[in-house]
């Protein structure tokens, strides 16, 4: 990408203008990039955070129903390590699609 915008930048028969719109072109690779990998981790950390939401409810909803403090922070620590170790395991799929859509990228 830097690469390309200095070969933008080195073509002095080009207007401003013209050297921008090829900058931008040069970026552009990199902004879907970035879009895809920013896409794929939001999508993560939406999902770890309705399961550690949905613990956090349990708990609620376990204190309201007059469990034992001790025993619902017990089951809270166990249902969030759960959520921890479910998405860990997602980690590599999450990690092989990115691959694939930055890969289709450069083709």
């Amino acid at each position: 990408m830097f690469r390309c915008s200095a070969r933008c930048c080195e073509d002095t028969a080009a207007s401003m203008q013209e050297v921008q719109r090829c900058i931008e072109r040069c970026h552009a690779p990199l902004a879907q990039a970035q879009a895809i990998v920013t896409s794929e981790l939001e999508h993560f950390q939406d999902r770890l955070s309705r399961c550690t939401l949905h613990c956090n409810d349990k708990a609620r909803d376990a204190l309201d129903a007059g469990d034992p403090e001790a025993r619902v922070r017990g089951q809270l620590d166990a249902c969030l390590a759960t959520c921890g170790e479910e998405h860990l395991r997602l980690v590599p799929a999450m990690a092989k699609k990115m691959q694939d859509s930055l890969a289709a990228l450069r083709q």
